[in-house]
């Protein structure tokens, strides 16, 4: 079975995403981190931590994750280095229509702002990129290839944790996302995202310009990976959003990034997936003047293109992963 996410329900959103772009205000919220060090043995309370954190805010961070320090500052590394190429060489890996996967720069436009991410960014989406000849060749990145895949399956791992623990609350088998999450499929679409933001000067800076513009992810679950000392991400809960005042101004609140800590937050797919019950969080990444570069590395666990969403209560109708993510690719890149 295949569908296309119902259009009142896409104009619906995009006409509400349309009002989260003013800059708004700063409010403390508790952004949650749970230790899976003891995940075997305690999983019980583990999955209600993880549930609580899920169906209250949408965004919580993991310790005890079992991805090495050494493994993310690897990947960070090799991201700059990518991004430091020469623009005709990353061009060559430019995000062929359709795929999602490659190199963009400033072509993202959120229906929030209106305007351009100040960004570009590198997406590996693992079947994707032989057949596109998306990779930088051995005599650019030595070793890139294969150290990213690497990171990339360390990810996926840590996200099927988490999307574990998640199905069992929701009733379903511990391997239920798993299975539907499969790397050696065909179909497989999860992707890792390695993100550059510009350095901006005091003079770049307005009331127009946005490192990423206020925005729900689109899969089921990301992980982010932040630097140390380059601040800007933002989250606002869903609940905040929709039941203010349209006067008001939205309340912001920093996620602070900490060394070997990941940040999760669920995403629309999932949402649709749990009947509503679990909020896909609206995020940013705000700007500021005389800011360095700020690098981020994110994992989107995105269900295999043929699987069919739908949840046990039914609240939606089924659709195919690659329809429901087609129908928000289009609606956050510019023509």
């Amino acid at each position: 079975m295949s569908g296309h996410l119902d259009a009142p329900s896409a104009e619906v959103e995009l006409a509400r995403e349309r009002t989260f772009g003013g800059r708004g205000v700063i409010v403390e919220r508790d952004i949650r981190v749970i230790d899976l060090t003891d995940l075997g043995s305690n999983r019980d309370d583990i999955d209600r931590q993880i549930w609580d954190a899920a169906a209250d805010l949408g965004f919580f961070q993991v310790s005890g994750h079992g991805i090495p320090m050494a493994a993310i500052d690897d990947a960070f590394e090799r991201a700059q280095a990518f991004f430091a190429l020469p623009v005709d060489a990353k061009a060559k890996r430019s995000m062929p229509t359709g795929t999602n996967s490659g190199w963009e720069s400033k072509t993202q436009r959120r229906p929030s702002t209106g305007v351009l991410d100040e960004k570009e960014s590198y997406q590996i989406t693992r079947t994707r990129m032989d057949r596109h000849d998306l990779w930088p060749t051995n005599d650019e990145l030595t070793g890139f290839v294969d150290a990213m895949l690497d990171f990339e399956q360390a990810n996926w791992r840590l996200a099927m944790t988490i999307l574990s623990s998640i199905a069992r609350s929701l009733g379903f088998s511990s391997d239920f996302f798993e299975e539907r999450h499969d790397p050696t499929s065909a179909e497989y679409q999860s992707t890792l995202r390695f993100l550059h933001y510009f350095a901006l000067t005091d003079a770049d800076v307005d009331d127009q310009t946005w490192r990423a513009g206020a925005h729900t992810d689109y899969d089921c679950l990301t992980l982010l990976h932040q630097r140390p000392g380059q601040r800007g991400l933002q989250v606002c809960p869903g609940a905040a959003a929709a039941d203010r005042d349209p006067d008001e101004p939205l309340g912001w609140t920093d996620v602070e990034p900490t060394a070997g800590i990941v940040t999760c937050n669920i995403g629309d797919m999932l949402m649709r997936w749990s009947d509503d019950r679990l909020p896909s969080t609206l995020h940013r990444v705000v700007p500021a003047a005389d800011a360095g570069p700020r690098y981020s590395i994110a994992f989107f666990a995105q269900a295999n293109r043929d699987v069919i969403i739908e949840g046990p209560a039914g609240t939606h109708r089924p659709i195919t992963a690659h329809d429901f993510l087609q129908e928000r690719i289009r609606a956050n890149f510019a023509p």
